[in-house]
């Protein structure tokens, strides 16, 4: 028996093909036009010739009938049909299979808009990272905290496990670790082919066998809410509650948020900081 939330997803796919061959010419899809048509778009057929599968699959994949489909015909639809990769992933989740990870912007820079974000939060530090974990921005008081102002690249995983600043709190890195480990696996998951997570985590095990014994256990687990303590060289002890969400036009970026921790004096400690930079550079 179909349910009512099935039904109303194939009634859904249904109209979303038809509307998405609607608005494609012959002339656009390379097809001869030959005499007047009824209808805009092309014709099932037309869309079922190019994707390389039978008329009849795609007229029951349009009908929205219990059929088995994969990612590589869904995928040649979508390139006949010219659909964005927003109506990539609707078309997936329409058939019934998760939908592709987003590929986001490759080498896009940071907008004026998410630096205006990111320095307008000014009760602890702000950065910006990509699918990698690499610090892509930050604002003053990130820079200042965990000590990449340098100019050089830096990695959050990489960091966390070769930083002073986390392994000077070794109970609390102790405890944080294999959840950060597990939640970079995840991450990792997401895209098996790609390489660059591969090469993070091969060279970071190489340099630091107790992320190598970590990584060796292949936990995995969700980036949750999360105490990110370290000891900071002029400052000291800092505690703060840390808030990743991700970035809707760039679904492979991650902004992380820092709250200093209620009942810490992590506050107090951070409006040091201006002054000793101030103090350095008198």
């Amino acid at each position: 028996m179909v349910s009512t939330a099935s039904a109303r997803r194939r009634e859904e796919l249904r109209d979303f093909l038809r509307s998405r061959r609607a608005r494609i010419s012959p002339g656009e899809a390379g097809l001869p036009v030959v005499g007047r048509r009824r209808t805009p778009g092309l014709r099932r057929e037309e869309v079922a010739m190019l994707a390389g599968v039978g008329v009849s699959w795609y007229t029951w994949l349009e009908q929205g009938r219990d059929i088995t489909v994969s990612a590589e015909v869904l995928d040649a639809v979508a390139g006949v049909l010219r659909l964005s990769e927003a109506e990539r992933a609707h078309l997936y989740l329409l058939a019934g299979l998760n939908p592709p990870i987003a590929s986001g912007t490759t080498g896009a820079e940071v907008t004026p808009e998410i630096r205006q974000l990111i320095d307008g939060w000014d009760r602890g530090p702000a950065v910006v990272r990509d699918r990698y974990w690499n610090i892509l921005a930050f604002n003053v008081i990130g820079g200042r905290v965990f000590g990449c102002a340098d100019g050089k690249p830096h990695n959050c995983l990489v960091t966390f496990f070769t930083s002073p600043r986390y392994r000077g709190l070794p109970e609390l890195w102790d405890a944080a670790a294999p959840g950060v480990v597990a939640a970079y696996r995840a991450d990792a998951a997401l895209a098996p082919h790609d390489d660059e997570f591969h090469r993070v985590a091969s060279e970071l095990a190489d340099a630091e066998p107790e992320f190598a014994r970590l990584w060796e256990r292949h936990e995995v687990g969700a980036p949750l809410q999360a105490v990110n303590a370290l000891r900071h060289p002029e400052v000291g002890e800092l505690y703060f509650d840390a808030t990743t969400l991700t970035i809707a036009d760039h679904p492979n970026w991650s902004l992380v948020l820092y709250n200093p921790r209620p009942g810490s004096d992590t506050a107090e400690r951070l409006a040091r900081l201006p002054r000793l930079r101030l103090s350095e550079s008198a």
